[in-house]
């Protein structure tokens, strides 16, 4: 039986990392990929030149059309750039009583540029963040959600305490791609009892465009494939870090992680 995810993320056009990075995932992973595409940007390499949201009735019919028809196993949110956006996508999640929903909290690039103002990212924690089974945020992203500062592998694990303490999402994985030497790449999972440390080793490659979309959509799609959550988390990580290891140098700037490595020829 062919499972279904869903993505509710914005439109990439240079093809690396929002709906388009998780459609390549979802398909890689042998899951039907469907997507309901909360805005559009104008983007490259190099970086964003323009953004248009979709609107918030259109937003909602696409979830519409999707939920209504097929039967969608896991879903996951990226980008969604305002608080109407987020209201929706969370009155949906309420009707639905989707059991797998990855939130990945696009508020921060992992540079630490943010992408979303306050009061979008003051609902996502208000709203969808206790929704969800999981949410994904990186080392800014953490910052902002535990209000603690984190420089460390020790101060992650304190951000994902707090997080989880605050927030109610039911597991936390808080991403250290962000963090420098040793450390760099050392995610932290936190369910409430027990901390869990994930590690591969550091490539640090050249090219990490759509790595942390990546991440939540493997996550997302092992989830519809039936794995218990912490086995659907270690399997994303090994798939991210083997995309990271065949990333693409293409274009000027950040190029996206590759998606495909499996087809790849050596």
């Amino acid at each position: 039986m062919t499972q279904v995810a869903l993505t509710i993320a914005g439109s990439d056009s240079s093809g690396g990392a929002g709906i388009q990075a998780d459609l390549k995932t979802f398909a890689m992973h042998c899951v039907h990929g469907a997507s309901a595409i909360t805005c559009v940007t104008a983007q490259n390499t190099v970086g964003v030149t323009q953004v248009e949201k979709i609107s918030v009735p259109v937003v909602a019919a696409q979830i519409e059309a999707i939920t209504t028809d097929l039967k969608v196993n896991a879903v996951k949110t990226g980008m969604l750039l305002n608080r109407d956006l987020i209201e929706v996508v969370t009155q949906q999640t309420d009707k639905f009583a989707w059991k797998h929903l990855v939130v990945d909290p696009v508020m921060v690039s992992r540079t630490g540029v943010q992408l979303i103002d306050d009061d979008a990212i003051a609902s996502l924690q208000e709203m969808l963040i206790p929704q969800a089974l999981i949410i994904t945020p990186n080392r800014y992203e953490a910052q902002i959600l535990s209000g603690l500062t984190i420089n460390t592998l020790e101060e992650l694990k304190q951000a994902a305490i707090a997080i989880y303490e605050r927030l109610g999402a039911k597991v936390v994985l808080a991403k250290g791609g962000g963090l420098i030497g040793s450390e760099k790449g050392t995610d932290i999972w936190y369910d409430g009892t027990e901390i869990r440390t994930l590690s591969e080793k550091n490539i640090s490659p050249k090219n990490t465009h759509g790595a942390g979309c990546t991440l939540s959509a493997a996550i997302c799609a092992n989830l519809a494939l039936n794995k218990d959550l912490w086995s659907a988390v270690v399997d994303a990580k090994q798939y991210v870090t083997n995309a990271l290891k065949h990333s693409l140098d293409i274009g000027a700037g950040n190029g996206p992680v590759g998606h495909f490595f499996p087809l790849f020829k050596s």
